[in-house]
């Protein structure tokens, strides 16, 4: 059959974006309550249910996890590079991460952001 007759329909609809953030503000990549505080305001603009969120200080860095029913939302610190990683993967569509990245990507100011896309859906090939 043609490919152009071949239609998807998304079982399952995902969508994770990763991104690295460089020459950040070193002295709010250091704060756990304001990156733990950021967490929780990226789930309210990514339309996403907070479940728990989870902060180290390891180091000269901080890790938060914020886990949501749809997934998760992390940030990674190395406030001595003024270097930053940040997740934030959701499914269903009434989610919007790439929102909640850019929010998150804005507060941390930096001079330079590389982020990637990858949507991790279930499809189905439908005739």
């Amino acid at each position: 059959m043609e490919a152009s007759l071949l239609e998807k329909k998304v079982l399952v609809y995902g969508k994770h974006i990763v991104g690295d953030l460089y020459e950040c503000e070193e002295d709010k990549l250091n704060d756990v309550l304001y990156l733990v505080n950021l967490v929780r305001e990226a789930a309210i603009v990514g339309n996403m249910t907070l479940l728990d969120i989870k902060s180290w200080k390891i180091g000269f860095g901080v890790s938060v996890f914020g886990i949501v029913l749809e997934s998760h939302i992390s940030i990674h610190t190395w406030p001595e590079y003024s270097f930053a990683t940040v997740d934030v993967y959701s499914c269903g569509t009434h989610t919007d991460p790439e929102k909640a990245f850019n929010f998150i990507a804005s507060s941390l100011r930096p001079k330079r952001v590389e982020k990637r896309i990858v949507l991790r859906n279930y499809e189905l090939e439908e005739y």
